[in-house]
């Protein structure tokens, strides 16, 4: 029997797929639990449209994350911090800091998106990267001065 897969089933397939299960496998658990419905002209036509419109989303994602690093790319940011002697910091500056001297600046990034191997302890300039969206990142400029 062909079943249009309305969740994820472990060993059958993704939501989306239309497989050929056996018939007491769709009737006693497929259809009870809710997880598949039959393969007819209007639910695989309706899982088409699904798709199409996820695709569609996802390009629209994709060209947001992209303008979004137009914007970042080559930006630099100042951060101030309390330092002692040799430009040694009390504290750090991490991504959440980052992330709020960027909006300062009117770029709104999230502070999970700036990737910091480590926080910066020390004064200077530094070249950190944003990925904005998986395959898609923007590099730009942190310059920590002493307060």
């Amino acid at each position: 029997m062909k079943v249009v897969l309305l969740k994820d089933v472990k060993g059958t397939g993704k939501k989306g797929d239309v497989k050929e299960v056996a018939d007491g496998y769709a009737k006693n658990f497929l259809f009870k639990n809710a997880l598949a419905r039959v393969a007819d002209n209007s639910a695989i036509s309706e899982n088409n449209t699904q798709k199409d419109a996820q695709a569609f989303h996802k390009q629209q994602e994709v060209l947001r994350a992209k303008e979004q690093a137009k914007q970042i790319e080559g930006k630099s940011v100042t951060l101030k911090i309390k330092s002692g002697e040799n430009g040694r910091t009390f504290g750090s500056v991490t991504s959440k800091e980052i992330s709020e001297a960027l909006e300062k600046v009117g770029i709104k990034l999230d502070k999970k998106k700036i990737d910091l191997k480590e926080p910066i302890k020390t004064v200077g300039s530094y070249s950190v990267v944003a990925k904005v969206y998986p395959e898609i990142s923007a590099k730009f400029n942190v310059t920590v001065v002493a307060e």
